[in-house]
């Protein structure tokens, strides 16, 4: 009797023409990002409002924050390419993200300030942990489910990149409204049970995602090492890695000098790989990829102000009153995700169409573009200062400035990405996506550094210090911005020593 013929697993089933798998990576990753943009809308809130941080400590340790949330990623993707694989690293790092927003709801119960104060910072560093291990492996996942010459691959991440920004739209709406309404715990709450939701989803989804993001090498992983697996010693790395976490969330100003100096380190790496051990049409694309990342961060050092100076000058100096009811100032957080949501095709649409008329803006360009359009935004709200003096700011200011930063970013951030992928030689091409992440943590720190300087130079109450600084830093950027575009021509001709 012949056995019967195994099941072609080749042809796996699929949804809107893309794998099944695709959807339950979508769904864990907009539950990550609903727990992520809600702590990160009620964060500087809860640093000046419970714990009663001046403006300038509480600006600092944001910055820190979301720069090692950026950093964190390298250590988990590279234990992950290692030894756990993507899909347990994945599980495992949404666990430790729902501990650390437990904690941070236990902290927000109540105690003693000291105590509390110790509490909600193990609570970060866990949550930055639990990122390192997740936010890079569920991408590679989404890839790992097409081949390498798939034409779905890339609207497979335009659909994720939705489910991105779709989670973190909600984050702040739902984790926000109950926070500042309801009580802190049940801000960090919510998040702590969107993170949950993301798990189940993602152990409940594991069939679909036909065997993909396994370990490299099971037999080693599960073999003992003193008489326990080594897997389960890997797990425990986490815990001399959030001690380390902590340490710096702890004293915010180390995490500067340790990204200035890698920073430092890497580049002139780079410039010096480039200029001894590649052929000059590979030297010319990677001193281009070397000076993307040198600009990038002056963009997210000015459009993170959202979730520190700005969120507190919202709070303070904008008329939030809708219909009689006043609107919480951490709703506003839900706007820039809100909006690339709805942009993002056009602007796909508006490369490939200027593209196939050979007007499509080189990426030096367009990262000049969003330099200026985030600068723009802050000029925006002194011009509304001015034509408005001592009264409260027009909601419809903040929508505007929101608008132009989204504009900027989609000229900035996948373009950026993509560039990445373009101008590397293909042996360094992990090494440039880690240091562009890199350069996108120093600019977070950058943030900080200027959330503070604003924090301390204004006060609680001056809004016109703090438009003031807005000013200074939205016209620093348009000058920065414009000498980018000036000098976009001659970059763009090295850029085509590769294609573009």
């Amino acid at each position: 009797m012949s056995a019967m013929p195994p099941a072609d697993h080749h042809v796996p089933a699929t949804f809107l023409g893309h794998p099944r798998g695709l959807f339950i990576l979508f769904f864990t990753e907009l539950w990550e990002r609903f727990s992520f943009y809600g702590m990160r809308a009620l964060l500087i809130f809860y640093l000046t409002k419970q714990f009663l941080f001046s403006d300038e400590r509480a600006g600092m340790l944001y910055g820190a924050y979301i720069a090692l949330v950026f950093v964190s990623p390298l250590v988990g993707g590279w234990l992950a390419d290692r030894y756990l694989g993507a899909r347990k690293a994945v599980l495992f790092g949404g666990i430790v993200i729902a501990c650390g927003h437990i904690l941070l709801g236990l902290d927000a119960l109540g105690g003693d300030r000291e105590s509390a104060t110790r509490i909600f910072l193990a609570g970060m560093a866990v949550i930055v942990v639990g990122t390192g291990f997740l936010k890079a492996n569920v991408s590679v996942l989404v890839g790992q489910l097409y081949p390498r010459d798939d034409m779905r691959r890339d609207p497979a991440y335009t659909i994720f990149y939705m489910g991105i920004n779709l989670g973190g739209a909600l984050g702040p709406l739902v984790c926000g409204l109950l926070g500042e309404t309801i009580g802190w715990s049940w801000g960090f709450g919510a998040a702590a049970l969107g993170m949950i939701l993301g798990i189940i989803v993602f152990v409940m989804g594991r069939p679909l995602l036909q065997g993909q993001g396994e370990a490299p090498d099971p037999a080693w992983l599960a073999s003992p090492l003193f008489g326990i697996p080594r897997e389960y010693w890997l797990y425990a790395s986490a815990l001399p890695f959030t001690a380390a976490m902590l340490a710096l969330l702890a004293s915010p100003t180390t995490v500067g000098y340790l990204l200035s100096a890698s920073g430092f380190a890497m580049g002139v790496g780079l410039v010096a790989y480039a200029c001894l051990k590649l052929d000059p049409a590979a030297r010319g694309r990677l001193l281009v990829a070397i000076f993307l990342l040198v600009v990038q961060p002056v963009f997210w050092g000015l459009f993170e102000q959202t979730g520190s100076s700005l969120n507190l000058f919202i709070d303070r100096h904008v008329d939030r009153t809708l219909f009689g009811i006043t609107v919480p100032a951490s709703l506003f957080q839900a706007v820039g995700p809100f909006s690339i949501f709805l942009l993002a095709p056009f602007f796909a649409w508006l490369w490939l169409k200027l593209g196939r008329r050979g007007l499509e803006p080189s990426a030096p360009a367009k990262f000049g573009l969003a330099i200026i359009q985030v600068g723009a935004g802050f000029l925006l709200l002194v011009g509304a200062g001015m034509m408005l003096p001592g009264a409260k700011m027009p909601m419809l200011f903040i929508l505007l400035l929101y608008l132009l930063h989204t504009m900027g970013e989609l000229c900035l951030s996948p373009v950026g990405l993509a560039a990445m992928s373009r101008l590397s030689p293909p042996h360094m091409l992990g090494l440039m996506m880690g240091t562009w992440f890199l350069a996108t943590a120093g600019g977070n720190f950058m943030s900080g550094v200027i959330a503070a300087a604003i924090g301390a130079s204004a006060g609680a109450d001056q809004a016109s210090t703090v438009l003031a600084a807005y000013g200074r830093i939205g016209g620093l950027a348009m000058l920065i911005g414009l000498a980018v575009l000036a000098l976009s021509p001659w970059i763009g001709r090295l850029m085509k020593q590769g294609g573009r």
